[in-house]
């Protein structure tokens, strides 16, 4: 049976004069930035390459878009069996060989000479990155008291979009002393390093790591609330109606997202003109922005939550609200005839989009306890799902269409998914699934 928050009880903090807490949770909280800022600088590395990679092997946007998307496709079908895996095997395993693999993959993508090795190779490389997030929100749930449980996964999640926003000022900078094959080269043996670092540091319980003390264990959630190594109740995950509202929100999320993530660059150089280094710049404000609000949504949500003393009514306003701003940004962003002002409504429109995500995330484990690698893997299929369709879909919208009806048409798909479903219908938050 799935654990209830119920079941979550804090334990009594030590008395005054009582020995100080360790905080070896803190550095866990810090690796899951780390591990996150890893795999996305992995990640959006291809779109700042994507022109180049266009033009050396003669690709059209249609075809580079198919190829690109084959990461979308195996990362959305594989993050069931990620999340399971973190749930069943435990993160600090399956996290540490989930990171080798795609950075294997990271590598070989400098190999690749033409667009079916490229979708073989994104395609693998995605199976790899697929239980990555499951995993690392799986991580943080035995490693943080319940009041920091949001900002925790807005904390995490902010290092992939740091990561993000580094990747193209990074990737061209590297570009003008090597080649773009040089890149994937060494951002695949930074990965395997992290992956190393990951596996020696980390437990999956608190009392098994030996630098934790009992002060700061009794900071923590109790073990029985994530134990591991247990079957999975997959009849009660799949009856959850809060899981597929939050899944269906998080398609219309991955849309957008990965428009910025695929589409950007290509987007700044051929409808605005810009340079390869003002490409580069212009890719990288929106993901800094976003750094800020990922972990801004979730002290936001941590914070309301504690003040309405409702968990449901915390977690939601910050989505509706995060989804109205990057709703409304994107129509000066793609209609200003100003390229400086339709770049400064872009960077609202994802920031605003980015404060829902540590919110998800929370309500995975909100509703999932023991077993949110399983929940968190269900939703981010459905994220990755609509990043896929995104790819490809705008890549013919843009061919046929030109570049305004893409960034135009996302503001329905994203308004329409922000969270109605949720805030109009009860919901089991703050009880498990049932």
């Amino acid at each position: 049976m799935i654990n209830h928050l119920s079941d979550v009880a804090a334990k009594p903090v030590a008395s005054v004069g009582a020995i100080r807490p360790t905080y070896v949770h803190r550095i866990v909280l810090g690796l899951t930035f780390l591990v996150a800022f890893i795999m996305y600088i992995d990640r959006a590395v291809i779109g700042v390459a994507t022109p180049v990679m266009m033009r050396e092997f003669g690709l059209t946007k249609i075809t580079m878009g198919w190829s690109v998307s084959a990461f979308n496709w195996s990362y959305a079908l594989l993050q069931v069996p990620g999340g399971w895996m973190a749930d069943r095997f435990g993160p600090r395993l399956v996290l540490a060989l989930a990171m080798t693999w795609w950075s294997v993959f990271t590598a070989a993508t400098g190999l690749v000479t033409g667009a079916i090795p490229l979708a073989i190779t994104r395609g693998l490389f995605g199976a790899g990155e697929a239980a990555a997030f499951p995993a690392a929100s799986r991580s943080l749930g035995p490693w943080l008291p319940e009041s920091q449980r949001a900002f925790g996964q807005g904390f995490q999640h902010s290092g992939s979009r740091f990561g993000a926003a580094v990747a193209p000022a990074l990737v061209v900078s590297m570009m003008v002393f090597f080649s773009w094959r040089a890149v994937f080269y060494l951002l695949g043996a930074v990965g395997v390093l992290g992956a190393c670092i990951w596996y020696a540091y980390y437990r999956d319980r608190p009392n098994e790591h030996a630098s934790v003390n009992a002060e700061e264990l009794a900071l923590l959630p109790a073990p029985k609330a994530f134990a591991a190594k247990q079957p999975v109740p997959w009849r009660l995950i799949l009856r959850s109606r809060d899981l597929w509202f939050l899944s269906v929100m998080y398609f219309c999320y991955g849309w957008v997202l990965w428009m910025y993530l695929t589409w950007l660059p290509t987007y700044l150089a051929e409808a605005r003109s810009f340079t390869q280094l003002r490409v580069g710049i212009g890719a990288t404000l929106p993901l800094l922005a976003a750094t800020v609000t990922h972990a801004a949504g979730g002290w936001i949500s941590d914070k309301l939550t504690a003040y309405w003393d409702d968990r449901r009514r915390g977690r939601i306003r910050v989505s509706v609200i995060g989804f109205a701003i990057a709703a409304i940004a994107l129509i000066p962003g793609v209609l200003a005839s100003d390229a400086n002002t339709a770049m400064f409504w872009l960077v609202v429109a994802l920031a605003g989009l980015e404060l829902t995500v540590a919110v998800s995330w929370a309500i995975c484990l909100d509703i999932g306890g023991g077993f949110s690698g399983s929940v968190s893997g269900v939703m981010n299929t459905f994220g990755n799902l609509g990043g896929a369709v995104s790819a490809v879909v705008i890549g013919y919208l843009a061919t046929f269409l030109g570049w305004t009806y893409p960034y135009y048409d996302v503001q329905r798909p994203v308004y329409a998914g922000g969270c109605t479903g949720l805030e109009d219908r009860p919901t089991t938050i703050g009880r498990g699934i049932h």
